[in-house]
């Protein structure tokens, strides 16, 4: 996320991109219909809509934590249909930090261990890896609250701990899906902070939500409904120049 990070694609290379990408589930469920979507590395963008509108398909979709029925998907220059399931695995895990709603932090162990976590299949030494962790967590603001567990923190704590674990390893995307969704106004509004903050870093942001306010806070927004993305106000002409999507 940082240019300093061996795995980051050039400046050039789209971070992530899906090209007519459908998704169908059994039941003649059709989630996600010939999505065309482009993040570059350094943007920071929502991917906005309401429940049911496939926003969380995509996110599993673009995440790879799932494949597409139709269509093509890159991931930092890599086709992940034409991967196996253990390279896929060690692709996402280069690659993106997901953050939740719901935090999924490891009750009973410390902040610092939760982050560490995040490297736990890195290959790096046990004290590297909490060093690293440490230094996530200072990051985020947290660096006094290394010691703490779960229980010992405020929602907003949770989810700063949730973030410092998924950029402790430098990935070339962060996903957060529906980060305030569980916070207080003012501790929605602190995570928001940070993420913009991490984001001049130099850190690639997707912010999945059905919060056209949170949405509207980011410079980029991509508007989902019935599958199709309908409005996206970073669309790219046919020779990559801007122009202005006003579908509803």
């Amino acid at each position: 996320m940082n240019g300093t990070s061996s795995h980051a694609p050039q400046a050039t290379s789209p971070v992530v991109e899906l090209s007519g990408v459908t998704k169908e589930y059994p039941g003649g469920v059709t989630a996600l219909r010939g999505v065309d979507l482009t993040i570059d590395a350094g943007e920071l963008l929502a991917i906005v809509g309401p429940s049911g509108s496939g926003k969380s398909t995509l996110l599993h979709i673009v995440g790879t934590l799932d494949l597409p029925t139709a269509g093509q998907v890159t991931l930092a220059g890599h086709d992940v249909g034409r991967l196996s399931d253990r390279k896929l695995s060690a692709l996402r895990a280069q690659h993106i930090g997901f953050v939740f709603q719901a935090f999924h932090l490891v009750p009973g162990i410390s902040a610092q261990d939760n982050v560490a976590e995040g490297l736990l299949y890195s290959g790096l030494p046990r004290a590297e890896r909490h060093r690293r962790a440490a230094r996530a967590l200072e990051r985020v603001g947290l660096g006094d609250r290394t010691g703490h567990k779960p229980h010992e923190l405020s929602g907003g704590q949770k989810q700063r701990v949730a973030i410092a674990r998924a950029v402790v390893g430098e990935p070339d995307l962060l996903l957060a899906d529906e980060p305030t969704g569980a916070l207080d106004s003012a501790s929605g509004e602190a995570v928001m902070r940070l993420i913009h903050d991490l984001n001049q870093e130099g850190a690639t942001i997707a912010v999945i939500t059905h919060d056209t306010e949170i949405a509207e806070m980011l410079p980029r927004q991509v508007r989902i409904r019935d599958g199709q993305v309908v409005h996206d106000s970073a669309a790219r002409g046919p020779l990559g120049t801007p122009v202005r999507s006003d579908a509803r």
